[in-house]
């Protein structure tokens, strides 16, 4: 039978999904090579033996192949009792001979990870090496602490326990490019997506899906909005989440500067030193007028108050509206324009 990996978890044959669990997570807490700086190696030993008796055991496919022929069966190059399900197991046939069945462990450091999050309990793990050893283990302090990981005891279920849930998808992010007038009222984007889907016989069949994303007043770009889950589904993967991120189009008059806005208006030079008066349709089309009695020299700038864009958590509330100038100097003056300015602002 070569190892017994009920007894490496003592387990009884019939043990359910939830007791495998909870015997490895008990085991590979007390065996994690960080946990036993001491007696490291066989630690790193028993800890990988744990995980690889979690794998087969967890696993009904390996579980049948190990029933019947024992670990070197399910190591060596025998008919799998039944081809159909994949589950970690490479399927293949050798020309006109019967479709075989070969085993390979996966790394104890992801089942492990699967277990209690990609970083484990204490901090930043390694990875073990194909060798047997850990690769390069990472910790703020090096000390393993019981009292960080309460909930991961027997029967405890912690936040960030995973229970050995399948990989899932990165996410897949699409830009979302909206208009400063979307921006500034807020709006409702409505997006077909394509999808795989997988129905219980495990066909894969593809749906169109409306989604709905609410753009709020004051939204900045860079914001991203989640659908969890919404990426094509695949056997034994979670579906990646599918996330939109907020672009913010080109305006032609306006210019966004966190919660302000900027316009620049081009004045003639007599303008500047006379009197002006701003004439603007604001992002929601009201029609605004500044005069503006100043004279006005080329870093003048003209701030309305609560005239910017609205504030992302207090919608009420606006930034500024920031008004700059550029000023049109004549390219040339007579020799009367000359005397007369002269005269005049002497």
């Amino acid at each position: 039978m070569g190892v017994d990996y009920y007894k490496i978890l003592n387990v009884d044959r019939n043990a359910s999904d939830d007791d495998l669990k909870k015997a490895y997570r008990k085991l590979a807490m007390k065996w994690h090579p960080d946990k036993n700086p001491n007696n490291k190696k066989e630690a790193e030993a028993k800890f990988k033996q744990i995980s690889e008796a979690y794998e087969v055991l967890s696993d009904p496919q390996k579980k049948a192949v190990y029933d019947q022929y024992g670990e070197e069966g399910l190591k060596g190059q025998m008919p799998p009792p039944d081809a159909g399900g994949p589950g970690g197991a490479t399927f293949f046939s050798t020309g006109d001979g019967p479709t075989t069945f070969q085993f390979n462990p996966r790394n104890a450091d992801d089942i492990f990870a699967e277990f209690f999050g990609s970083s484990g309990p204490f901090g930043g793990l390694g990875g073990m090496g194909g060798g047997g050893g850990m690769r390069g283990s990472r910790f703020s302090s090096g000390i393993f602490r019981d009292d960080m990981f309460g909930s991961f005891g027997e029967g405890g279920g912690g936040g960030s326990m995973n229970h050995g849930a399948p990989r899932k998808a990165s996410p897949i992010e699409n830009r979302l490019p909206c208009s400063l007038e979307d921006l500034y009222k807020g709006t409702t984007k409505k997006m077909k997506i394509s999808r795989d889907i997988v129905d219980i016989s495990g066909k894969t069949m593809q749906v169109e899906e409306i989604l709905t994303i609410d753009v709020k007043p004051g939204w900045k770009k860079g914001t991203k909005i989640t659908f969890p889950e919404k990426g094509n589904e695949q056997p034994n993967i979670v579906p990646a989440d599918l996330v939109f991120i907020i672009d913010e189009k080109p305006h032609s008059v306006f210019t966004r500067d966190g919660n302000d806005l900027l316009v620049t208006q081009k004045i003639s030079l007599a303008e500047a030193l006379t009197g002006y008066t701003v004439h603007l349709t604001t992002l929601d089309g009201r029609n605004l007028t500044i005069p503006i009695n100043n004279v006005i020299h080329p870093t003048y700038e003209e701030v309305v108050p609560r005239e910017g864009m609205p504030m992302p958590k207090e919608p009420t509330k606006k930034g500024n509206l920031r008004i700059k100038f550029n000023i049109r100097f004549p390219a040339r003056l007579s020799a009367d324009q000359k005397a007369g300015i002269k005269k005049l602002l002497s």
